[in-house]
């Protein structure tokens, strides 16, 4: 392993602005999120965790301008999101739900291209550049129901690649595959993260993922949702599942964030 490094970029991305969000009116108000805010920087990986409920999938709405928060605001690249942004792509966690079963998988790689400018053979090599990225050159004429389940994800990675975002929201998206294969994909997020010099969120209720794939982990409390910490993440580069897990920064971070959640973030 490489020494212990950090990355020092600090073009900002996203930043969340006390974003706020309720849930109805009156007495039967709730308050989903409360005064949270954050940047992330270019080039970042960042995980978000926190106790069950405690509104992540609000957050992400909210971040895909899906939703606009009750107060506060979001800016991608400067621009405030008042709908779904260009430059960010998001990869679920029902990636049976996100595919079209009825396309092949390099038409499911090409759909987000639609409209798009470039002729037809340039878009043909971007969702085949992807698909190799992801590791299934090959698999290009098959239909996702022929798949494999972690294949399947990697299909729906591929998608949000050959879109080139800025920003890349992943919203558990290993969370339906088994332990074998969520560990391959964990890596291969590691790899595109490199390759394609992209910006990652990524949510998740693994406290192991969100310690081995980030630079920071955001710790959020229970609902009303704010940020509890921001967790710095200093590792040796690169990192593998067994060395990492083992080394003792890593231990570390993951105690620390398990309590946190375990306090609900107080």
């Amino acid at each position: 392993m490489t020494a212990i490094s950090e990355r020092t970029d600090t073009s900002t991305i996203l930043e969340v602005a006390d974003i706020r969000h309720v849930y109805g009116s009156g007495e039967t108000a709730y308050t989903a999120i409360d005064g949270l805010s954050f940047t992330i920087s270019s080039g970042e990986l960042v995980s978000i965790v926190g106790p069950s409920g405690a509104g992540k999938t609000t957050l992400l709405r909210i971040l895909a301008g899906l939703l606009p928060p009750t107060s506060g605001s979001v800016s991608l690249l400067g621009q405030r999101v008042t709908g779904v942004p260009e430059g960010m792509a998001m990869v679920f966690q029902d990636y049976s739900r996100s595919l079209l079963p009825w396309l092949r998988v390099q038409s499911n790689v090409l759909f987000p291209l639609r409209g798009s400018s470039g002729s037809r053979e340039d878009r043909a090599r971007v969702a085949t550049e992807a698909l190799k990225a992801v590791g299934l050159e090959g698999h290009e004429h098959k239909y996702p129901w022929q798949l494999s389940g972690g294949m399947q994800q990697r299909v729906a990675i591929a998608r949000a690649l050959a879109y080139r975002p800025r920003l890349l929201l992943m919203d558990e998206p290993f969370a339906s595959v088994d332990a074998q294969t969520r560990s391959d994909l964990e890596d291969l997020v590691l790899r595109i993260r490199e390759q394609y010099e992209i910006t990652i969120l990524f949510v998740t209720h693994d406290i192991d993922e969100s310690v081995y794939l980030a630079d920071r982990v955001l710790v959020l409390t229970r609902p009303p949702a704010t940020l509890a910490e921001d967790v710095r993440v200093v590792l040796p580069s690169p990192r593998d599942q067994i060395s990492t897990k083992e080394h003792p920064e890593f231990v570390n971070i993951r105690g620390h964030v398990a309590r946190l959640i375990r306090s609900g973030g107080h």
